[in-house]
């Protein structure tokens, strides 16, 4: 083959992308603040008492008591990647559930959200919509070119979300992992930083005050407004 019939990639600039860390930050109804077992491991693990199922598609749990679950808290506080966020309702100041950002390869500009539960209080709440949106939000401001969303193919209420803020499902890996003796078909999916101008008005548009009636009922879906930024996505499992 010729010089000029070759095929290469598109040239890009030096990636600045920043490493999370210490600091949090703001997500409207919300906040982000690093995990910490003397601060949150009790509030979340009230929260979940006698709901198990929020477990799992985890990787870890159910805890049997809440010594156990402060025990993991506490080695996961200090990691790096996986580096572990609390979630905190501004309203009352509680811990309402934990996400980290992962697999981070900051040379590359690639990020991943994962680790991420939410307490059945938070769940298919405006606040839980403000939170994940924050996180996708935060990387694309802090230079990353690709955020990745990661979840067992089973976890079809996962998969739903991902496609609800933007995600575009671009395959399944099949047997790629053993977790808890179960195996896990594992769908991915992903937003480019091009993907994040489209998505970054819809977003914008849903946290609207006047997107919410008195009784906090959405007035324009997140799902409508995000297929309209980004037309065509598909999942075939759902």
């Amino acid at each position: 083959m010729s010089a000029t019939a070759r095929s290469l990639g598109e040239q890009v600039e030096t990636v600045q992308a920043v490493l999370p860390g210490e600091a949090g930050f703001d997500a409207g109804p919300v906040r982000f603040e690093r995990l910490s077992a003397a601060r949150h491991a009790a509030q979340i693990f009230e929260a979940q008492q006698g709901q198990d199922w929020v477990w799992d598609y985890m990787p870890i749990g159910p805890f049997a008591d809440e010594a156990s679950f402060r025990l993991w808290m506490k080695g996961a506080e200090s990691s790096a990647d996986p580096c572990f966020y609390a979630i905190i309702r501004k309203q009352d100041d509680k811990t309402v559930g934990y996400a980290s950002f992962m697999r981070i390869e900051a040379a590359n500009g690639v990020i991943e959200i994962g680790n991420i539960l939410l307490t059945p209080e938070l769940q298919r709440s405006r606040e839980a919509g403000a939170a994940l949106m924050a996180m996708v939000g935060w990387a694309f401001e802090n230079g990353y070119r690709r955020l990745e969303w990661k979840c067992n193919a089973l976890n079809l209420p996962s998969r739903r979300a991902a496609l609800r803020l933007g995600f575009s499902y671009e395959g399944t890996f099949r047997q790629h992992m053993i977790i808890k003796g179960r195996n896990r078909d594992t769908a991915w999916f992903a937003i480019t930083d091009a993907d994040w101008q489209a998505l970054a008005p819809a977003y914008a548009a849903w946290l609207a005050p006047d997107n919410f009636g008195p009784d906090g009922s959405q007035r324009q879906s997140l799902s409508v407004l995000t297929e309209a930024a980004l037309p065509g996505r598909r999942d075939p499992a759902l």
